[in-house]
């Protein structure tokens, strides 16, 4: 168990005082595993007694060229130097719009936002102004952020009918039940039943094209184009987490299906607070006061939309991916620690389902398929919880409860370090 200093614990008490459940609302570890990170170079990070973790949990994805990446702090000083925000159209957003839609070549037009739970938000608002309907279905389990919109079923109960929504936070009001339609991931027979009973009503479909840790079934997203084609429903894509990580042009080039919208962030804004919106220039032209009707047009203002300093970490980080070899490398290194997990798991004869993509990926405990949320629900989550905890004991940390990120800068070192705490931490699991 890692040892704490008095001053950490000290600030541990001071997190408990002044923040709701210690946590800054993103993380939150068990009793005896509880630190405060102090520092991050590369592929580990320190806290604040000193103590040295390999980092799996990158920022939650953001950070695929590792922490303070040489050519990412160069160009963030350099930003620094020559104005924080200005609230006016700036250079670096410019530059770094026409990179986004180079590597997404559908996106005609992108809208900077600050988060990805703004632009999934700003997706479904564009494709609402579009289509002058009021529903967007989305998909049971998926996440899409924190607006009201995109909490409804995210951790819904089984028991739910489809396509019947159910808040999964405090503070939601209730009619925005009424505006979301829930359907299951990876059963397109059931999405296109909904879909075909609600066409009329429907300004959108939101999806996540990897859903968490859960790969789209050959022919879903394929399926899932045909029919949101066929009655001019625009499909967003939420590629918040998966832009630039399962390939530089993101999961529609990954798996071949083209969006009319999408959402991106994390890799996009190299570890800073950078998102944006993007598509097909007919439906992002309610952003434009000039082209839109009155009762079409978004009024979307944020002080630091398209920060020259986030766009300048963009800018840097999409650079370095697109230097040669960079995928293969990045598909390499998850591949190695993923069948690594599930070959001990095996060993020990513990039941789990590998599930994602080598670039983004971890386990269920569960000798059944995992396909859907619902598939999910039937797996172990104490046993999950058990095997993270032991790992951050022995000083790897991981998403938490679950996705293992894997980045540019983990090492052989650190794959083999891994590789060992799963071979330590496994064999205690069924105790």
């Amino acid at each position: 168990m890692p040892k704490r200093t008095r001053l950490e614990q000290q600030l541990l008490e001071k997190a408990a005082r002044f923040l709701p459940g210690a946590s800054t609302g993103n993380t939150s570890y068990p009793d005896g595993l509880k630190f405060l990170v102090r520092e991050g170079r590369g592929s580990h990070i320190w806290d604040v007694s000193g103590n040295e973790y390999v980092d799996w949990l990158m920022g939650s994805g953001p950070l695929i060229l590792g922490h303070a990446h040489p050519a990412v702090t160069e160009a963030v000083i350099k930003a620094v130097e020559q104005g924080s925000t200005f609230f006016a159209t700036n250079e670096k957003a410019v530059l770094l719009a026409e990179t986004l839609s180079q590597a997404m070549p559908f996106a005609q037009k992108v809208r900077f936002t600050t988060s990805g739970t703004d632009a999934c938000f700003q997706a479904m608002r564009a494709a609402r102004a579009y289509r002058h309907r009021d529903k967007v279905l989305k998909f049971e389990g998926a996440f899409h952020g924190t607006s009201d919109y995109a909490l409804m079923s995210v951790t819904p109960p089984a028991g739910e009918e489809f396509p019947q929504a159910r808040p999964s936070s405090g503070g939601i009001p209730a009619a925005i039940q009424d505006l979301m339609l829930i359907a299951p991931f990876n059963d397109l027979d059931t999405t296109a039943a909904i879909i075909e009973a609600h066409h009329n009503e429907l300004a959108a479909v939101i999806v996540e094209p990897l859903q968490r840790v859960l790969a789209p079934q050959p022919g879903f997203l394929q399926g899932l184009r045909q029919l949101t084609a066929r009655y001019d429903i625009p499909l967003i894509f939420d590629e918040v987490v998966t832009g630039f990580r399962l390939a530089y042009g993101g999961a529609q080039e990954f798996y071949g299906v083209t969006p009319d919208l999408c959402s991106v962030g994390k890799i996009m804004g190299g570890g800073y607070p950078l998102a944006a919106v993007m598509g097909r220039s007919d439906i992002m032209s309610a952003y434009d006061q000039s082209q839109a009707a009155s009762e079409d047009y978004i009024n979307q203002i944020g002080t630091l939309n398209g920060n020259p300093i986030a766009c300048a970490a963009g800018l840097a980080t999409l650079a370095e991916l697109r230097k040669p070899g960079v995928y293969q490398r990045l598909r390499e290194t998850g591949g190695k620690v993923r069948q690594a997990l599930s070959d001990t798991c095996a060993r020990h004869g513990i039941a789990v389902q590998s599930c994602g993509e080598d670039a983004i990926f971890d386990i269920f405990f569960t000798s059944q398929p995992v396909a859907s949320y619902r598939d999910g629900l039937a797996a172990d989550g104490r046993m999950l919880g058990r095997l993270n905890s032991g790992l951050l004991a022995q000083g790897i940390l991981k998403a938490w409860p679950q996705k293992f990120y894997p980045s540019l800068v983990h090492t052989q070192e650190d794959v083999a370090k891994t590789v060992a705490a799963f071979e330590q931490v496994v064999p205690t699991l069924r105790s």
